[in-house]
C-alpha cells in the first residue's frame, strides 16, 4: 500500500510544480505590493490591507467559478473526448466573461460602503483609488483564468506558469516606477501599486490569448475557437463553479472580517496583520497549487474509471502537503521577527507581527490539508458539502472565537488569529473526513 501511494509522489509533484509557481506567482503580486507599499509608511500599508480585504471576496468568487472548467475538461480528457474538451473551453470563456462583468459592477458598488466600515479616515482615503484599480483588473483576470484552467485540465500546467512569472516581473517593475516615482513616473504610493497590478493582469490575458493561436495544445481540438453561447453549459459551469467560489468567499470573508476587526484595534495592528497574512497566504497558494494539480489527476482518473489509482493519487498529495506545510510552520516560528522586518522598519509593527507569526506557524498543517482535500473533492465534482463545512468552520467557529479572544478576553491581535487556527483545524478535519466517506460510498475500493 505504501508503494502504491509513493508511486504518485513524483508525478503529482511534477504536475503541481508549475501550478505552485503560477499560484505563488499570483500571490507574489500582492506580496510585492505589500512589501513595496510598506516602505512608504504605515497608513498606505493599512490602506492596501483594507482594500485587499474587501476586493479579495469578489475576486475569489470569480476564480472559483473558473475552477469549474478544470474537472469538466479533465474528465473529458481522461475519457479521450476531444470535442467535449473543446466545448467546455468555449463555454468557459463565455461564462467567465459574463461573470467578470457582473463581479466588476458589484465590486464597484461596494466602494460607497467603504467609509462606513469603521476604519481611520486616512486609511479609507488612500484605499479607495487603489481598490478601484483592482476592480478594473477583474475582467482580464477572468479571461486569463479561462485559458489557464482549460490548459490545466489537459495536464499542461507550464503555460500559465510562464505567463504568470512574466506578469509578476512586469508588476514589480511597474510598482518600482509608480510607487516611488522612478524613470520619470510620478510617485503615487499605494495607487502606483494598483496601476502595476492592473497593467500586469491585462498583459497576462493578452499574452495567453495570443499564445493559444500559436501552439499545438489548443489547435489539436476541433472547434476550439468560439462558436455560440450555451445557456445549458453556463448553468452547468455555474452550478459546479459557484459553490467552489462560495467556499472561497466563506474562507476569505472570515479573514477579511479579521482584517476589519484588526482595524478596530489600531492601524499598527492592521499593518502587522497584513504582513503576516501576506506570508501565510503565500504558503496557502503554494498548497493550493498542489490542490489544483490533485483536481486534475482526480478528474482524469475519474474519466478513466480508475478509482483505486484515484485514491492513491489523492492521498499522495495529502502526504506531500503535510511535509511541505510542516516545514513552513517551523520556518514561521523560527523567523518570526526577521520575516516581518523585511516589510517594514517599525519596531511596534514587527513585535505584533511576531506574535501573529507563532499562530500562523501552528495552523500551517491544517491549512494545507484543508486546501488539498478541497482539490480532491473538486475533482469528484463534490462542491455542496464543502460549502456547508466551510460555513460552520469559519463563520460559526473561527469568527466567534476570534472576536471573543480579541475583545472579550483581551488577547488583542493574537486573539483574532487564534480564531483562524480554530477554523482551519475544523475545516481540515471535516474535508478530509468527507473525502473518505464519499469515496467509500461511491466506489468502495
Amino acid at each position: 500500500m505504501k508503494n502504491s501511494y509513493a508511486a504518485h509522489y513524483w508525478p503529482n509533484l511534477k504536475l503541481a510544480t508549475p501550478v505552485v509557481l503560477a499560484q505563488a506567482g499570483q500571490m507574489l503580486v500582492n506580496l510585492a505590493d505589500t512589501l513595496m507599499v510598506g516602505q512608504v509608511g504605515t497608513i498606505p500599508l493599512a490602506a492596501a490591507s483594507f482594500a485587499n480585504s474587501i476586493f479579495i471576496n469578489v475576486l475569489v468568487l470569480g476564480i472559483g467559478i473558473s475552477f469549474a472548467i478544470t474537472p469538466l475538461v479533465g474528465k473529458a480528457y481522461g475519457a479521450k473526448n476531444k470535442d467535449e474538451c473543446a466545448y467546455w473551453f468555449q463555454q468557459g470563456i463565455f461564462t467567465n466573461l459574463i461573470i467578470g462583468v457582473l463581479l466588476s459592477v458589484i465590486a464597484g458598488a461596494i466602494v460607497w460602503a467603504m467609509p462606513l466600515m469603521g476604519q481611520e479616515a486616512g486609511v479609507v482615503e488612500e484605499a479607495i483609488p487603489y481598490y478601484l484599480l483592482l476592480v478594473l483588473s477583474i475582467i482580464p483576470l477572468q479571461v486569463f483564468n479561462s485559458y489557464k484552467q482549460f490548459a490545466e485540465g489537459l495536464s499542461n500546467t507550464r503555460i500559465a506558469m510562464y505567463i504568470t512569472v512574466g506578469g509578476n516581473l512586469l508588476n514589480i517593475g511597474l510598482n518600482y516606477m509608480f510607487i516611488y516615482g522612478h524613470f520619470g513616473a510620478p510617485a503615487l504610493g499605494v495607487v502606483g501599486a494598483g496601476i502595476g497590478t492592473l497593467v500586469s493582469r491585462i498583459m497576462m490575458a493578452i499574452v495567453f490569448v495570443w499564445i493559444s493561436y500559436r501552439i499545438t495544445l489548443f489547435n489539436n481540438y476541433r472547434g476550439i475557437h468560439l462558436t455560440r453561447f450555451s445557456k445549458t453549459a453556463f448553468v452547468r459551469i455555474c452550478r459546479l463553479g459557484f459553490p467552489i467560489g462560495l467556499q472561497f468567499v466563506i474562507e476569505v470573508f472570515a479573514f477579511s472580517l479579521g482584517s476589519i476587526m484588526m482595524g478596530w484595534i489600531n492601524a499598527v495592528s492592521l499593518a502587522a496583520h497584513q504582513i503576516v497574512l501576506s506570508l501565510a497566504s503565500l504558503t496557502y497558494m503554494m498548497s493550493s497549487g498542489l490542490a489544483s494539480a490533485t483536481t486534475i489527476k482526480v478528474s482524469i482518473f475519474r474519466g478513466q474509471k480508475n478509482y483505486l489509482t484515484l485514491k492513491h493519487s489523492a492521498f499522495a498529495s495529502i502526504h506531500l502537503v503535510l511535509m511541505f506545510m510542516t516545514g513552513m510552520g517551523i520556518l514561521f516560528l523560527t523567523l518570526r521577527y526577521w520575516l516581518p522586518g523585511l516589510f517594514i522598519d517599525d519596531r511596534e509593527v514587527i513585535e505584533i507581527a511576531a506574535g501573529l507569526m507563532v499562530v500562523a506557524g501552528l495552523f500551517q498543517i491544517f491549512d494545507g490539508v484543508q486546501v488539498v482535500a478541497l482539490g480532491i473533492l473538486r475533482g469528484l465534482e463534490d462542491v455542496v458539502m464543502p460549502v456547508i463545512g466551510a460555513g460552520i468552520a469559519y463563520w460559526l467557529i473561527s469568527l466567534p472565537i476570534g472576536y471573543l479572544s480579541a475583545f472579550t478576553f483581551n488577547a488583542g491581535p493574537v486573539g483574532i488569529w487564534i480564531g483562524y487556527l480554530a477554523g482551519l483545524a475544523s475545516a481540515g478535519i471535516f474535508l478530509l473526513t468527507r473525502f473518505r466517506i464519499l469515496y467509500k460510498a461511491r466506489y468502495g475500493v
